[in-house]
């Protein structure tokens, strides 16, 4: 589907026009054009390489999707993929959007994903001196808006972990705690794949031999740069709580398993020393201790209860009971 496709001149808007129209826009050195397409049909894809002439390895890999963040150069021109990533109920879900970037051309490619760009246009014509830049601002103003929409996932994860640490330490160490931490190491492994590939991608925007297309605005693209690595660092202290959340649930289940064995223990002892002093006098020897005296029975008695009572006393000094 076509989102919309708008020329450009020198920073300003010229107009919205019809694909049509494209290739005479493009004889106008000072011009270029924008096109924005959401899940194209395949005669989509075949009408826009038609008229920018787009790599055909690029547009392969526009069209089938499913592809990792990375940045590809053929010729005077540049692919670009990123992942968008947006929270639907406990689900993270990963969509894509590619970016054919020329000398006057940027096209932009969602596929499963339903946040637009319709702010970065407004951004871009707000600012028309940065505009002048041509599309490779526009491809920093997409990039960088997608790396933001990143903070907000990691702001919820952050809060959700804390949520899971606080449920753990106040003694609700179930297993639905440890599925809970796996859930949340999986989508973390989610925002993980975004971020990691696209550092390498950006690195090669701002530093040593950037493409000449991005060529005066190496500074812009280190500042997405340097957010990412903000990302990074937060996934790894994220993925470090993660792991120690586990290492102290799975030692609390352990600590409350051993205070349920203690207790079996201190109650087993208790039910041993009657037993095994029945046990005794139910042997029917002849001759036994108190065996024919009026208060054997109430001594024995007597002596059981000491004895346990004694035992309890010891269990709760040892907080076994």
């Amino acid at each position: 589907m076509l989102v919309n496709c708008v020329a450009y001149r020198r920073g300003e808007r010229v107009a919205d026009i019809p694909i049509s129209d494209i290739r005479a826009h493009l004889t106008d050195p000072g011009c270029f054009v924008w096109v924005a397409l959401k899940d194209p049909a395949p005669e989509e894809f075949e009408r826009l390489q038609e008229e920018f002439n787009l790599h055909e390895l690029a547009v392969e890999d526009a069209s089938r999707g499913h592809q990792r963040p990375k940045i590809e150069e053929y010729g005077s021109s540049i692919f670009v993929v990123l992942h968008m990533i947006e929270a639907e109920g406990e689900e993270l879900l990963t969509g894509e959007v590619a970016i054919f970037v020329g000398p006057q051309y940027i096209v932009s490619v969602r596929r499963d994903a339903r946040q637009g760009f319709t702010e970065v246009r407004r951004r871009c014509e707000e600012e028309p001196d940065l505009l002048k830049h041509g599309p490779a601002y526009v491809l920093y103003a997409l990039m960088d808006t997608v790396v933001d929409r990143y903070f907000p996932l990691i702001d919820r994860l952050t809060r959700e972990i804390e949520d899971i640490e606080e449920r753990i330490f106040a003694s609700h160490t179930t297993r639905a705690q440890v599925e809970a931490l796996y859930t949340f190491k999986q989508r973390l492994m989610v925002l993980d794949h975004a971020i990691n590939p696209l550092l390498e991608v950006t690195s090669k925007l701002h530093g040593g031999r950037v493409p000449p297309l991005c060529a005066g605005l190496q500074d812009y693209f280190r500042d997405v740069y340097d957010h990412l690595q903000r990302l990074k660092q937060s996934t790894d202290n994220l993925r470090d709580m993660v792991n120690t959340a586990l290492s102290v649930n799975l030692s609390l289940i352990t600590l409350q398993e051993n205070e349920v064995t203690k207790r079996l223990a201190a109650y087993a002892a208790l039910v041993a020393v009657p037993t095994m002093i029945a046990g005794v006098y139910g042997m029917n020897f002849r001759h036994m201790p108190e065996l024919n005296s009026p208060y054997g029975y109430p001594l024995t008695v007597a002596a059981m209860v000491a004895i346990d009572l004694y035992l309890v006393f010891r269990f709760r000094r040892a907080k076994w009971l």
